[in-house]
């Protein structure tokens, strides 16, 4: 099976890699981002490949991983894998207090 529980999948140049290995790659995936944020170059480079991306597939998460494409600013995630810059900083600007 190429799904690690919870539907997280991760496919190397669109080959499925196996539950165990998906759910530790994904581990090491989450603890990379969480004190790197956005870092997706540096992380498929700690790992050996060229690039990583996020997706959305029809199971669920995905980690799109490969040995040659190059890697593509953090995007938004949207299903079927196409996605969308994301943009730097916060998504819309603070509220103001209303003049009375």
């Amino acid at each position: 099976m190429s799904e690690a529980p919870g539907g997280l999948r991760v496919l190397v140049d669109g080959q499925p890699m196996p539950d165990e290995e998906a759910r530790a790659f994904w581990q090491r995936f989450s603890d990379h981002m969480e004190t790197n944020r956005g870092d997706l170059a540096g992380f498929a480079k700690a790992e050996g490949y060229a690039s990583v991306h996020p997706g959305l597939g029809a199971g669920g998460p995905e980690l799109h991983v490969s040995r040659s494409a190059t890697q593509r600013p953090y995007t938004n995630v949207s299903k079927g894998g196409s996605s969308k810059v994301q943009p730097q900083g916060p998504s819309r600007p603070p509220k103001r207090p209303r003049s009375r």
